[in-house]
């Protein structure tokens, strides 16, 4: 059996991806050459050069270089119409999808154009790939609560094509409890709620994020395995992790994918999901994270099928809409198991 066909095959959900983190180095030259923006940069190649991380912040330096060539709401649409189109080739059936809108208003970029921007490509990508979407704002941690409160009134207009609210960037010395106020605010306005916890920062983080943000999910939650009482509830709630092994890699979060723990947590019961978190800087899409789970940790196309299942029900879909996608995957293993 062709393993990379037949993956590609499996309907997938990604639930950890930042569509900033999608601005491949061919896209950022063209954006700018569009928007008269003068880069550091003389060539893709030493862009790409760049792409040695120590650490979350490293990365973070160079992301937010990047933004800087985002304005206008047709450069949202270019960059998420370009990821949708690696989707596609990925077999991603649904995207939940983050954007960090205070990396652009501060910028002087406006809310509208950046959102209106995103949701447009999403449409159309719908329309062209059968791609179904939500979008998640994500807040950033190393900003105060006051100014993300106001980005969350700039939001409120749009709240129709907002699913949730995330919060991420650096998380060491941001704790969750920073936000219980905006998270609060975001859940009396009908906002389902997700945020970064254990990926650097600790396993208390991911405590604060359940208790105080109330989150419906954990993002990255890789660090649960130092706090037995912390594991142990999160299977039992059967709590979901989105789980971004080649950007854990990359950010020396595990020095190489077979030092990752996600096959552990698996094993135990853990309800993981595979996602690409910022592929452009980190070397793979989602199939290519699945490929490299396989490759690297053992995982059988059985399991992966069970991650391809967990993708499809931690996602926010409808549990319509979850249980045809999960017969596919079911119809799909038994083929390949006869």
């Amino acid at each position: 059996m062709d393993m990379l066909e037949e993956l590609r095959k499996l309907p997938k959900a990604e639930l950890h991806l930042h569509i900033e983190g999608t601005l491949e180095p061919e896209l950022l030259f063209s954006l700018a050459k569009r928007n008269n923006i003068l880069l550091p940069y003389k060539n893709i190649d030493e862009v790409k050069d760049k792409y040695l991380f120590q650490d979350l912040q490293s990365f973070l330096d160079i992301y937010y270089n990047g933004t800087n060539v985002l304005i206008t709401k047709q450069d949202f649409y270019d960059l998420t119409y370009a990821y949708l189109i690696k989707a596609n080739q990925d077999g991603i059936r649904h995207v939940e999808i983050f954007f960090d809108p205070q990396s652009h208003v501060s910028r002087g970029v406006e809310f509208k154009d950046v959102i209106e921007g995103i949701y447009d490509a999403l449409e159309e990508g719908k329309k062209e790939f059968g791609i179904s979407y939500f979008i998640i704002m994500c807040f950033l941690r190393h900003l105060s609560q006051e100014n993300a409160l106001e980005v969350l009134q700039m939001a409120l207009p749009y709240k129709d094509k907002i699913k949730a609210v995330g919060l991420d960037s650096s998380e060491l010395g941001h704790p969750p409890s920073k936000f219980t106020e905006l998270f609060n605010k975001c859940r009396e306005n009908n906002f389902l709620t997700v945020a970064h916890a254990g990926e650097e920062g600790p396993a208390s983080y991911i405590w604060e994020a359940l208790n105080l943000l109330q989150i419906e999910r954990i993002d990255h939650g890789v660090r649960c395995t130092e706090d037995p009482e912390l594991l142990k509830t999160i299977i039992q709630k059967n709590i979901p992790l989105t789980v971004c092994p080649l950007s854990n890699v990359k950010l020396k979060v595990y020095q190489d994918m077979k030092e990752h723990n996600i096959k552990k947590l698996f094993d135990l019961g853990v309800k993981v999901t595979i996602n690409s978190d910022d592929p452009a800087y980190f070397g793979g899409y989602l199939l290519e994270n699945y490929i490299q789970c396989q490759n690297e940790l053992g995982f059988t196309y059985n399991d992966l099928c069970d991650i391809s299942k967990n993708s499809i029900e931690a996602s926010f879909l409808s549990n319509s809409e979850k249980i045809k996608l999960i017969n596919e995957i079911n119809n799909l293993k038994q083929k390949i198991n006869i």
